[in-house]
């Protein structure tokens, strides 16, 4: 359905290989890479929008006015960014423009990408 109103390009980066039962330092080292990893994708002048629990929860309505607000300040490459289970390091956080939030609840990477396209 998005196809005549803008380019979608999906990019997942690789995850981090994890032990069982890590350790809060093992937990930040695999963030670390997975987030060098995210922020190799991300264009310089690209608009950041990271999904976080702490995010702001908007409507439908909301976050579409979010988008045409900045879309209007000439802001037109938006990379969307869904993190592993053990959330997003502190490097993609501070690059983010603007953190979205669905729920308070964790969810699946492939369901997460399928409700934001959605």
């Amino acid at each position: 359905r998005l196809g005549p109103y803008t380019k979608i390009d999906i990019i997942e980066v690789t995850d981090e290989k994890a032990p069982e039962n890590m350790s809060d330092k093992e937990i930040e080292q695999v963030k670390e890479k997975e987030g060098q990893r995210i922020l190799a994708k991300i264009k310089p002048q690209s608009t950041v929008i990271t999904l976080e629990i702490q995010g702001k929860m908007l409507s439908s309505e909301g976050l579409a006015q979010e988008l045409n607000q900045r879309m209007t300040q000439g802001q037109s490459d938006f990379v969307f960014v869904i993190g592993g289970s053990n959330g997003l390091h502190k490097d993609v956080l501070q690059r983010s423009n603007y953190a979205l939030s669905f729920s308070k609840m964790t969810f699946p990477h492939q369901m997460m990408r399928v409700v934001l396209i959605e």
